[in-house]
C-alpha cells in the first residue's frame, strides 16, 4: 500500500512517521506551487474500498468521504480534498455492480496491494489537446465521457482522456474537463493538502520528453520500476504516499 518513506527535502524520523522539512528556495517553492495548481486529482487504487479508506486514514489521519459509483467501470470511490480544486481519489471494484465487459481502469482487476497509480490534470478542449499530443509522441487515450451520482443525489459528468490507456505506466497524466459540474474537492473530506508530486521510472529520458511537451514540471528520477510519490500535509505531519 502507500507507505511512509523518505522525501525529497530531508526527514526527521519520529516513531514510524517521517516528517519532512523543506530546504528549497522561495523561487523553487513558487514553481512547485504553480505545478501543483495544475493537478486535478491523484488516483489511489485498491482491491477493496474499505481497505483503501482504512489505509489512507491510518497514513493521513483523515477518513475519506464516499464519492459514488462509476456505472461504466464497475467501480466506486471515496475522496479526500488536497486543496480547493485537488483531491485524492480512492477507487476500487464495486461489488454492487455486475462485472464490466472491459477490464476496469488503473489495473484494478489485478491488484493485490493498494498503490498510487495515476494522476490527472485539468484541461480544456480535450479533443485538440489529445490530437496534438498524439502527433507529438504522447499517446493519450481517446476523449470519453464519464459520470457518477454523489450520495446526495447530485449528478457529476465530465470529459477525459481515457485512463484505461496508461502512458508510461501512469507517470504521464490523463486530462479531465469537469464542464459545468461542481468540482469533487468541494464536498470531499478536509484536513490534508498536496505539497509535492514526483515520479520514478526506468526510462527517464522518454518520460521527461513527454512531460516537456505537455509543459508539466513533474520531477522524474530513475527507478527500477515506475512509481508516483506524493508528499501530503496531514494531521500526522508531512507523509509520503506511493
Amino acid at each position: 500500500m502507500g507507505h511512509y518513506g523518505r522525501g525529497m527535502e530531508g526527514t526527521i524520523a519520529k516513531g514510524c512517521i517521517r516528517f519532512i522539512f523543506s530546504t528549497r528556495s522561495s523561487a523553487t517553492q513558487k514553481e512547485s506551487a504553480k505545478f501543483i495548481s495544475r493537478v486535478d486529482h491523484l488516483v489511489y487504487a485498491t482491491p477493496d474500498l474499505n481497505r483503501g479508506i482504512d489505509e489512507i486514514e491510518k497514513l493521513l489521519g483523515v477518513r475519506a468521504i464516499a464519492g459514488g459509483q462509476h456505472p461504466q467501470w464497475g467501480t466506486r470511490n471515496a475522496l479526500i480534498a488536497l486543496g480547493p480544486t485537488i483531491y485524492l481519489e480512492i477507487i476500487a471494484p464495486d461489488s454492487e455492480q455486475l462485472q464490466p465487459k472491459d477490464p476496469r481502469p488503473f489495473g484494478i482487476d489485478g491488484l493485490k496491494e493498494s498503490k498510487l497509480v495515476a494522476w490527472c490534470v485539468n484541461g480544456r478542449d480535450l479533443e485538440r489537446l489529445r490530437s496534438e499530443a498524439v502527433r507529438n509522441g504522447v499517446p493519450l487515450g481517446e476523449v470519453k465521457s464519464g459520470s457518477r451520482r454523489r450520495p446526495d443525489g447530485v449528478q457529476l459528468s465530465w470529459q477525459f482522456t481515457d485512463p484505461s490507456v496508461p502512458v508510461a505506466n501512469g507517470i504521464i497524466p490523463f486530462f479531465i474537463n469537469w464542464g459545468e459540474s461542481p468540482h469533487p474537492a468541494r464536498t470531499a473530506a478536509n484536513g490534508a493538502a498536496l505539497i509535492s508530486l514526483r515520479a520514478e521510472h526506468p526510462d527517464v529520458e522518454a518520460v521527461r520528453e513527454m512531460l516537456l511537451y505537455l509543459k508539466l514540471d513533474l520531477p522524474v528520477s530513475r527507478g527500477s520500476s515506475p512509481a508516483l510519490v506524493a508528499v501530503i500535509e496531514s494531521p500526522r505531519g508531512q507523509v509520503e504516499l506511493r
